[in-house]
């Protein structure tokens, strides 16, 4: 008797769905969800304002959304290796499987960012504020770099079979972006201060999605003192608008390519 062949779209949503559910009721969803819940109450309990309280929120999101993202995409896919090599067995299609179980785990982060967020700032009368574009646009970068970070995990992990390494390559390429492209920049402004850098440093903004979601969200809030050299660059060649539009289709294609890597390393890659 032949074996059936599973719908592609519709096996893919199912273990979207079981990923999502199967992370909800994790405890670490809850913690991931009760921090945000928690510091959305600090943070307007100590700003009192919520235009204020949305700046101090972007220092914490641009930095924490990525680590949690790297993190949680290389345990689950480790942790769930058992019931991947038994889905492979089926006759179903790789791409489905890992990129099901990837909008599982990036969807249940993103939900969890947006509800712990969302119920204390609207429970401030966000809804009444001038703050709520600030705010939505705060949310639609952290939800950018959930996807973003949760698909790059799940390359360096589909990349690794070993655990240890697979962790410790995940985690070196969230601090790279995080922390040490910034020091690189800045010393090789300093190294070649003597040249035009504009072009280099609209370039370099581009080429990392932790700066670029800072520069949008200071592009938005038109807060010059806080743009830095790289913002203050890109709002005088694109503007505000553009600015915005720019930054959002490179965030894009920062989900994209990495999303689109992992299908086709799914695809090819002898298990």
């Amino acid at each position: 008797m032949p074996l059936r062949q599973y719908q592609p779209t519709t096996t893919m949503i199912k273990i979207l769905k079981y990923s999502f559910y199967d992370l909800m009721r994790s405890r670490w969803s809850y913690v991931y969800f009760l921090f945000y819940l928690l510091l959305g109450f600090v943070l307007l309990f100590l700003n009192n304002e919520l235009s204020k309280a949305v700046i101090t929120l972007m220092n914490v999101i641009i930095v924490l959304v990525p680590l949690i993202g790297t993190i949680f995409g290389v345990m689950y896919y480790y942790n769930s290796k058992e019931f991947t090599e038994l889905l492979l067995a089926q006759p179903i299609k790789r791409s489905s499987i890992f990129l099901g179980q990837y909008f599982g785990v990036a969807g249940s982060l993103t939900v969890s960012l947006v509800l712990g967020l969302g119920i204390p700032f609207t429970l401030y009368g966000l809804f009444q504020s001038n703050a709520i574009w600030d705010f939505s646009l705060l949310l639609i970068t952290g939800a950018f770099l959930t996807l973003i970070f949760t698909a790059v995990a799940f390359n360096i992990a589909l990349a690794n079979e070993n655990k240890i390494k697979g962790f410790g390559y995940a985690v070196l390429a969230w601090l790279f972006l995080a922390v040490i492209y910034d020091g690189l920049f800045l010393m090789s402004l300093i190294v070649f201060e003597e040249y035009p850098l504009d072009n280099l440093s609209l370039i370099a903004t581009m080429f990392n999605p932790i700066d670029l979601s800072r520069t949008l969200i200071l592009l938005k809030l038109d807060i010059s003192a806080l743009l830095g050299y790289t913002g203050a660059i890109f709002k005088q060649f694109f503007g505000t608008n553009l600015g915005l539009l720019m930054s959002i289709f490179m965030l894009f294609l920062w989900t994209v390519i990495p999303v689109w890597r992992l299908g086709y390393v799914a695809k090819r890659k002898d298990f």
